[in-house]
């Protein structure tokens, strides 16, 4: 049976060619992960987010930061990712710490964004009760005319950087004798293990 997996290959080389991958498989979000998170009690939480950049330094995802999940963040700032790519059968799961990352960098994708989802960060009071739809999209009207122009990035609104300690590939094979790789981080490179299926 195949070694899928060769350990000498850089995670992050290996997880671009990965994602390049599902963007032509995919149908929907490739780019799609599942974020788990800790309340301060260390009650579990987890939900879909969208990988919105990704380098040595770590993998970014953006939100309200007066969310749930930006109060378990900041809480407890340490998070896993879940990435399930079920038309290649692949996954890759990371932990490590999180980061918000700066100013520039949450203004320069904030601005990258369709015009309706700007003003909806503006709009939302994310993870709070609604009392009504309605109420929301008269916030979104006066929002509208608010900003004519350029939607300025809201100060609760920014990004989050998980720097990744460990880093895990899972490639499905027959039978389900999957091939299994971690990268764990050691000083300045990664330590490679092969687990069983």
């Amino acid at each position: 049976m195949p070694d899928l997996l060769d350990p000498a290959v850089d995670p992050f080389e290996r997880f671009a060619h990965w994602l390049d991958e599902a963007t032509q498989t995919e149908p929907n979000d490739p780019n799609a992960m599942v974020l788990a998170t800790a309340t301060p009690g260390a009650l579990p939480s987890a939900r879909a987010v969208l990988l919105k950049g990704f380098d040595p330094a770590g993998f970014v995802f953006y939100g309200n930061q007066e969310s749930r999940k930006g109060g378990e963040l900041a809480a407890n700032p340490h998070a896993a990712l879940l990435f399930h790519w079920k038309t290649l059968r692949r996954q890759v799961r990371v932990e490590g710490r999180v980061e918000v990352v700066g100013d520039a960098e949450a203004d320069a994708y904030f601005a990258t964004r369709a015009r309706q989802s700007q003003l909806g960060a503006h709009a939302s009071d994310q993870s709070r009760p609604m009392a009504e739809r309605a109420l929301f999209e008269l916030r979104l009207d006066a929002l509208e005319q608010r900003y004519p122009g350029a939607v300025p990035r809201p100060a609760h609104w920014s990004g989050w950087r998980v720097v990744p300690e460990v880093i895990e590939f899972w490639q499905d094979m027959p039978f389900r004798l999957h091939d299994r790789l971690v990268y764990r981080r050691d000083g300045t490179g990664w330590a490679t293990t092969k687990l069983y299926p």
